[in-house]
């Protein structure tokens, strides 16, 4: 058994060292024997006789290279949260009509803004994705909307994370099924997967995880006069609300698996355009399907874009209003839930496209490599 140990930690150390050597040894030596050492690292971690040491020599290795894992190690802890004083629901005790200052005095700065279908961008705050929360201001950097998907929601009603479908619609009442945008009508709630409710000013959008138990996975808070703002339940397509869908599509996602123990992914600049390319071939064709008109399915389109991996993925969604809905109805899918949650990927890219009537097509593509 020690040479055994000795031989799998002599395999670790030689795979993540990797980033130092491999640019030098490539032209020089066929590197693909890598692939069964990154297997033999992975079976080595599930063997509970070494898993401790494995770990030990990690921290060590990353400790002198300055080669990170993507890891979530940072402890963060929970805030305490307030109910809210002015408002029936805030997140991280921030509400709508708060001022930037106070809420960035409280939470501390973005770590992203892009964006978002309304008009106004999404300013992104988390600590390596712990405590995760969207929020956007309006021109007098006042908040107006609103998003999280973590244990961050307080209300006057007892709503919090993991409330029950049924104890939300027994405090809140029946959602509304409808909302008007100038003369037309657009029918809200079909999936069953999310209410909305307009209450103290604000149209709150509260979503449940269907594998779950129903459970509320998340809620976006939007003040309603951005709301009546927003002319149709579509924003017009734009190069930065692209680049916006995009980006938070990537976010979400992160925090999304960091909630379920799993390392955040990289972001992948590469691989994004294979998936701008699949998106916008869909919105032009007139198509949704991981296999393209060419009859290339999505390892083909990778590899013809020179993108070498051990083990993909993609995740497609057509027709959502903006990258929260788009994460949300896939982590309700089965299929594309798994790839989410899929623990042998490390890097992600999406990609966004619009057809002529702005309904935006979103394509994530996984790897690890």
């Amino acid at each position: 058994m020690k040479k055994l140990l000795s031989f799998l930690l002599l395999l670790l150390i030689v795979y993540n060292t990797r980033p130092l050597w491999e640019e030098y040894a490539e032209p020089y030596v066929d590197l693909s024997f890598m692939d069964a050492i990154g297997e033999q690292v992975k079976e080595a971690r599930k063997n509970p006789v070494v898993i401790d040491a494995v770990d030990t020599v990690t921290n060590k290795i990353e400790s002198w290279s300055g080669i990170e894992s993507n890891q979530s190690t940072v402890q963060v802890e929970k805030p305490a949260l307030a109910t809210p004083d002015s408002q029936m629901f805030s997140v991280y005790n921030v509400q709508i009509g708060d001022a930037k200052t106070d809420v960035e005095q409280e939470i501390g700065t973005p770590k992203r803004r892009s964006q978002n279908e309304y008009g106004v961008d999404w300013y992104a705050y988390h600590e390596n994705y712990h405590n995760f929360l969207m929020v956007s201001y309006d021109e007098n950097n006042r908040v107006n909307g609103l998003y999280t998907s973590h244990d961050l929601i307080s209300s006057t009603e007892g709503i919090a994370l993991n409330t029950p479908k049924e104890t939300v619609r027994a405090n809140l009442g029946e959602p509304v099924d409808k909302i008007r945008k100038g003369m037309t009508y657009y029918i809200l709630n079909e999936s069953e997967e999310h209410d909305y409710y307009h209450l103290n000013g604000n149209y709150v959008a509260i979503f449940y995880d269907v594998h779950e138990q129903n459970t509320v996975t998340a809620i976006q808070i939007i003040d309603e006069d951005l709301e009546k703002d927003r002319k149709g339940m579509y924003a017009a397509a734009s190069a930065s609300l692209k680049e916006g869908f995009e980006y938070q599509l990537f976010d979400v996602t992160n925090a999304t698996r960091l909630l379920h123990g799993l390392p955040v992914l990289t972001w992948d600049d590469q691989v994004r355009e294979t998936a701008r390319d699949h998106s916008l071939d869909m919105a032009k064709n007139k198509y949704f399907d991981h296999t393209n008109l060419q009859g290339e399915s999505p390892f083909d389109r990778m590899e013809d874009d020179g993108i070498q991996f051990m083990a993909a993925g993609e995740n497609l969604a057509y027709g959502q209003y903006s990258s929260i809905f788009a994460h949300e109805g896939l982590m309700n899918s089965a299929g594309h839930r798994k790839n989410i949650l899929q623990d042998d990927f490390r890097f992600l890219g999406v990609g966004v496209a619009f057809n002529e009537e702005s309904q935006p097509y979103y394509t994530e593509n996984f790897f690890d490599k």
